[in-house]
């Protein structure tokens, strides 16, 4: 049977962004911006997402990374009543929530580094973090030197070899758990976490909240070092991220088939029976509208996205065909403020939500799009066609990238009793093992297939 987390389509949320909340943490009263994001649940369950990504969230200095207090919500959003609520909420829709752990560093302002400024060599906290060296000096001129991530200096690299600082973290994971019932995280710079640490972690996760989910960052390497059955379930897929976007700008759907067939082929890909985070756009990369030359392309982009293997993720705002751009570097564009009834009133785009819907619905309804084999089918520099197949369930899937409607004529890839178009439940008829379908200019077809 599979976890829920295999079945899931995650929608992901960055709080500090939606709500409008001031870039910095002034410290001043809290304000309950999270009240804004309960009406969200209800729009998120309507277009068919089973599980939320939200974060960061807790008590931060400016862009929720550089963590001050990992066991209170940041006062820009409101107070540890207010996400409990949202949790009770969602889990009330039948929506998980998994949270943003940021435990590769901390910010300036967290209590252990502010001891060691205050402390020094005398600091019990002085190992908590890499690289302290008190014959050095930083940019704030702090009189001793230590690792930042990418040399940022307000993000603090924490040293997960030492014993006390994996105990807090642990502790705080606990915490979690026990506080507000979250049904997993989502590990920020997994790709620079100490593997001990996250193999521990999920140790005490399992035992703690049964079916509980870690998913990595991780943007390159071999993704199998991280998403294994003792390290984390999942990884974030950027290989597949950056074909389903260049594969359609460059009418070249050869990259994506040969990213999938090296990941996910049913024989002998790299990645088989494992489950990655699929995504088009977050926090942290262009919107998918933005980078798309032909516009039109969003359904079949949307369609692979559901379609192929992995967890699809919907970012909010792209699901309107939002764009935003990063801007020298700054990753405010990619983070806006949207209230939900003017992104409803206003929407440009309502086939894109359509077609989510339709998706959700199909993949909600086949195991075979959950955790079936992938076999390619057919490929051209401008259609494509794959099948999912799971023990009786089938369904092949078939996208065109041109500006021209496309007909394919496409092999079986099982005994079939029968053919239906999975969205208009049309039958389509086979003759000789093959069925031919009718593709849309920028339009994608899936048939299920009914084995008998």
């Amino acid at each position: 049977m599979s976890k829920w987390y295999e079945e899931a389509v995650f929608y992901h949320m960055y709080p500090l962004g939606m709500t409008g909340a001031p870039k910095e943490n002034k410290e001043n009263e809290i304000i309950h911006r999270f009240e804004e994001l309960f009406a969200w649940l209800a729009h998120i369950k309507e277009i068919g997402c089973t599980a939320i990504y939200i974060g960061p969230l807790f008590e931060s200095t400016t862009h929720g990374y550089d963590t001050k207090d990992y066991k209170v919500v940041d006062r820009r959003l409101g107070d540890n009543e207010d996400f409990k609520k949202f949790v009770e909420m969602a889990h009330g829709e039948g929506i998980k929530v998994i949270v943003d752990g940021v435990f590769n560093h901390t910010g300036r302002e967290f209590f252990a580094f502010q001891d060691i400024k205050q402390n020094r060599e005398n600091s019990p906290y002085r190992n908590w973090y890499k690289g302290i060296n008190f014959g050095w000096n930083t940019p704030y001129n702090d009189g001793f030197g230590y690792e930042a991530w990418r040399n940022c200096f307000e993000l603090v690299n924490l040293n997960l070899c030492e014993g006390a600082v994996r105990d807090y973290l642990l502790d705080v994971i606990r915490f979690w758990i026990e506080e507000f019932d979250i049904d997993g995280i989502r590990l920020d710079c997994a790709d620079c976490l100490d593997f001990d640490f996250m193999k521990e972690m999920r140790r005490v996760t399992a035992a703690e909240k049964k079916d509980f989910w870690l998913m990595g960052e991780v943007i390159h390497g071999d993704y199998g070092k991280w998403a294994n059955d003792e390290v984390l379930h999942a990884t974030t897929n950027y290989e597949l991220h950056k074909g389903l976007y260049s594969g359609h700008n460059d009418h070249n759907y050869f990259e994506i088939a040969h990213t999938v067939k090296r990941e996910f082929d049913e024989n002998g890909g790299i990645y088989k029976g494992r489950t990655l985070y699929s995504f088009v756009d977050n926090h942290d990369v262009d919107r998918i509208m933005s980078k798309l030359t032909n516009k039109e392309h969003i359904n079949p982009v949307y369609t692979l996205l559901y379609t192929l293997p992995g967890i699809p993720s919907i970012y909010y705002g792209s699901e309107w065909g939002i764009e935003g751009k990063k801007e020298g570097g700054n990753d405010d564009p990619l983070r806006p403020h949207l209230v939900l009834e003017e992104c409803e009133k206003n929407n440009q785009h309502p086939e894109i939500i359509r077609h989510l819907k339709e998706l959700g619905e199909i993949r909600k309804g086949n195991q075979a799009l959950a955790g079936g084999k992938y076999r390619e089918l057919a490929l051209t520099n401008r259609q494509y066609a794959f099948a999912r197949i799971w023990e009786k369930e089938a369904v092949i899937v078939a996208v065109n990238n041109d500006e021209n409607a496309a007909v394919m004529t496409i092999s079986l890839p099982v005994e079939a009793k029968s053919c239906m178009d999975a969205v208009t439940g049309e039958a389509v008829a086979a003759d000789g093992g093959k069925i031919t379908v009718e593709l849309k200019a920028c339009g994608s077809v899936i048939i299920k297939i009914n084995q008998g």
